[in-house]
């Protein structure tokens, strides 16, 4: 669905908040949300909302692209679509759309979550061709950070895009982008802003957090995972950002959560994110929770972790972990040992008889398994419980 007012109302009420003299400046904008036109939408001639992104990469050059309508060098942007479901998140799709760089490979700036680093306002020329008159673009800019300082792949958008160029900050095109960037210390990275949680029981299992599978959209799709999240602006500390995760994610409330660490994971785009550790213990039920993302939530044994499918990097923090525990919380291993199989007589030909158990429940819901990655039937997917 559409932007609301109230979304882009309460950004520019926030923008404005920390630029009280721009009230002036912006004034044809606040008369557009006090009208009950959809300036989200680009058939409001009047005047409507875009979103760019403003692209930083870590020797702090700035994005450009080339706009051919306008021979302009300017930040990736665009108008607003139905499906974007923030104004962020517009800019992030006209970058991708744009220059082909997907959303994985840059990350807010912080302070600057939901909060443009600069709004302009100017008047666009009238697109005969395709039915536009002149009208007035409310320009909402967001500010990124690029991962990493190597040549990112480009996949330009031919029919709109001629190029991309990046700049330094004193030659970037738009005067008051350039001032508000020349303000930030665009050479110095960012401050840890996530966090996981370590949540362990006296037993020395872990509780661990089956992800969504939903690959291209989340990070480790169908793999398990600790809870946490990225900082947001209400989050006074890392600690806070994590006890408002587990808050979000399950319903958590741990008393005590003490640092552990700062880990290094790679995301989808090969980027190294840094990762802040708090442990805390916990001896609840899982299936208790209220759980608002993912599949489920269990405890694991730090032992049986090689049987799921779990990034490195966190199945070795777990184990360190589970190494530094008392010997009274040593993690147990779930598995009961193999039983010695005897063999079989001379001639035997050998058969399978498998059984499939399928349980559900009265509103539809179907119990099934997720199946090792080294299984030899249907690894990594999700099937009903089967024996043979």
């Amino acid at each position: 669905m559409p932007l609301s007012h109230d979304h882009i109302r309460t950004t520019v009420d926030t923008y404005l908040a920390r630029h009280p003299y721009e009230r002036d400046q912006l004034g044809a904008l606040l008369g557009a949300l006090d009208d009950p036109t959809d300036i989200a939408s680009r058939s409001t001639f009047t005047g409507h909302v875009t979103c760019a992104a403003i692209v930083v990469d870590p020797l702090g050059h700035v994005l450009h692209v080339l706009h051919l309508a306008s021979g302009k060098a300017l930040p990736p942007g665009g108008h607003a679509e139905p499906c974007d479901e923030s104004l962020a998140a517009a800019a992030l799709r006209e970058l991708h759309e744009e220059t082909g760089i997907p959303p994985q490979a840059v990350t807010p700036w912080p302070g600057y979550e939901t909060v443009p680093l600069d709004i302009d306002i100017h008047d666009m020329d009238a697109r005969p061709s395709k039915g536009e008159p002149g009208h007035v673009h409310f320009d909402l800019r967001f500010l990124f950070r690029l991962h990493t300082a190597d040549e990112v792949p480009v996949v330009l958008q031919e029919e709109e895009v001629g190029g991309i160029e990046w700049r330094l900050a004193d030659r970037v095109s738009s005067t008051t982008l350039r001032e508000k960037l020349l303000k930030l210390p665009l050479q110095v990275k960012p401050e840890v802003a996530n966090t996981s949680a370590l949540i362990y029981n006296d037993r020395g299992e872990y509780l661990l957090h089956l992800r969504d599978y939903f690959p291209g959209r989340i990070w480790e799709p169908g793999m398990w995972s600790l809870l946490g999240g990225g900082r947001e602006p209400q989050d006074a500390t890392l600690e806070d950002t994590v006890r408002r995760e587990l808050a979000e994610e399950a319903g958590l409330d741990i008393d005590d959560l003490t640092p552990f660490g700062t880990e290094y994971a790679s995301d989808e785009g090969g980027a190294t994110v840094s990762i802040a550790i708090y442990a805390g213990r916990w001896n609840g039920d899982p299936r208790e929770l209220h759980l608002t993302e993912g599949v489920m939530l269990a405890w694991f044994a730090a032992d049986d972790l090689h049987r799921l499918r779990i990034a490195p990097t966190t199945g070795d923090l777990v184990r360190r972990h589970a190494a530094s525990l008392p010997a009274n919380t040593a993690p147990l291993s779930g598995l009961a040992p193999q039983e010695e199989r005897r063999a079989s007589p001379h001639g035997t030909v050998l058969n399978a008889i498998g059984v499939h158990l399928y349980l559900e429940r009265p509103d539809g819901t179907v119990l099934l398994g997720l199946r090792h990655p080294n299984s030899a039937f249907a690894p990594s997917t999700w099937h009903v419980l089967a024996v043979h």
